[in-house]
């Protein structure tokens, strides 16, 4: 089946880090735009990290530069998202997301509703003492 799976979420105490992953299944990533997005309760999805196809541009929210990093195993069909320092506002489903159209990772990682091709069902990362 044509779906995204995300993985490696868990609890982990503040100054923690967690690898998420994101495969891909019945498709390939390889000419894909990548994000990963993030929905604390009571907060809307917002956009934490994206990956071009072509170049593997990539794109960070303030809240998380320096301390996240994307990237993208194109043999695995797979994504990553290494998490180092969590901090207890970083708890939140994560979910990745695929789509084919989008090239400026830069100005559209942080608009959710465009990414409309794949999205996984998310992964819950939970930062606390």
């Amino acid at each position: 089946q044509v779906q995204l799976v995300e993985s490696g979420g868990g609890l982990v105490q503040p100054g923690g880090s967690l690898r998420l992953s994101c495969a891909a299944s019945g498709f390939t990533l390889d000419y894909y735009a990548i994000g990963w997005f993030r929905q604390a309760p009571g907060k809307e999805r917002e956009g934490v990290s994206c990956i071009r196809s072509s170049d593997s541009s990539t794109y960070y929210a303030d809240s998380v530069k320096g301390r996240f990093t994307i990237s993208r195993d194109n043999a695995k069909n797979t994504v990553y998202l290494q998490m180092n320092s969590l901090k207890p506002e970083d708890t939140a489903v994560y979910y990745c997301a695929a789509d084919l159209d989008i090239t400026n990772v830069q100005a559209m990682c942080a608009h959710v509703r465009v990414w409309t091709d794949y999205w996984g069902q998310g992964t819950q990362v939970t930062v606390s003492s």
